[in-house]
């Protein structure tokens, strides 16, 4: 079938059953994407077997969960973020913290602390590691009062919420910033991890060819009155897979050096009898520009 046919065939489709005006932005994005899909179709020799196979992959996908996995594990999250960067720099937005991936994991309502915070409940295994720095605006300035939501996945790779076996709002908390822009917090160094085996993520992966392997990392939403919000995440150096993510989440600027603290003084203040990990990482925050398209939006997101 040409793309004629397939344009006629369209035509009669939105003008067949009409009833009113509807959603312009709705009808137009539906209509390109139907559209595309079908000269796929065609061009590929799609079967109607192959066609019904997929459509069934992405309604289990949706039972499970992994639609939000799906997206960065393909690349779209980080197309997503390339064309965000595309539209600052087009407004003359330049410099600033990387952006880069939310992932499907974050959850609302995280304890808020003032200045610093521990994020492990005491009862998790692994290394500890203490995280510090300051946000600041792009002109240098501290910014005060700003709001660091932090969260990351245990030693076995999973998240509280998602995994039950964990206390509530374990490796999660919002910090506010003090009066310099410094922010810090102890917790237990993340491990990397991978896609759930045998989930939908994963069997799309092995057909690909891929792996489902993350390397360790943490994530974070910066935000403050007046600034763009941040969405990002700082990868563990040396992690085998720092650079071969398959979710694409990796960027320059987002490796900071991890430093390990045997200062006996040091580890008697933090009660631990090992030596343990450091991080510095200051966040540069744009400030809020009204030709830039938001950075905060509207998405599925858990809420405890």
């Amino acid at each position: 079938m040409d793309t004629k046919t397939i344009d006629q065939l369209l035509d009669r489709f939105e003008k067949t059953g009409v009833v009113g005006e509807g959603n312009a932005r709705v009808k137009l994005v539906a209509n390109r994407l139907v559209r595309d899909l079908m000269i796929a179709i065609e061009d590929l020799d799609i079967t109607p077997e192959e066609f019904w196979s997929g459509l069934n992959y992405f309604a289990e996908a949706g039972r499970n969960g992994e639609l939000g996995l799906i997206a960065p594990g393909i690349g779209l999250e980080h197309f997503l973020d390339l064309r965000m960067d595309e539209a600052e720099a087009r407004a003359g937005l330049k410099g600033g913290t990387p952006r880069t991936i939310e992932g499907p994991l974050y959850v609302a309502g995280a304890p808020v602390a003032q200045g610093e915070a521990r994020l492990d409940d005491g009862q998790t295994a692994g290394e500890a590691v203490v995280m510090q720095g300051v946000v600041r605006g792009i002109d240098g300035q501290p910014v005060a009062n700003a709001q660091v939501e932090v969260w990351h996945a245990n030693d076995k790779g999973n998240y509280s919420y998602f995994d039950p076996t964990q206390s509530a709002f374990n490796l999660r908390r919002t910090i506010v910033t003090d009066a310099q822009g410094r922010y810090k917090f102890r917790s237990v160094m993340p491990v990397g991890y991978s896609c759930p085996p045998g989930g939908s993520t994963d069997r799309l992966l092995q057909q690909l060819g891929r792996h489902g392997h993350r390397p360790a990392h943490i994530h974070f939403f910066v935000s403050a009155p007046g600034h763009r919000k941040l969405t990002t995440q700082i990868n563990i150096e040396n992690d085998p897979h720092l650079w071969d993510d398959f979710a694409f989440g990796t960027r320059e600027g987002l490796v900071p050096k991890v430093y390990t603290n045997n200062d006996r003084a040091a580890m008697q203040a933090m009660n631990v009898d090992k030596p343990f990990y450091e991080i510095q990482f200051d966040f540069t925050l744009h400030a809020e520009q009204a030709s830039a398209p938001a950075t905060d939006f509207a998405r599925p997101r858990a809420a405890a």
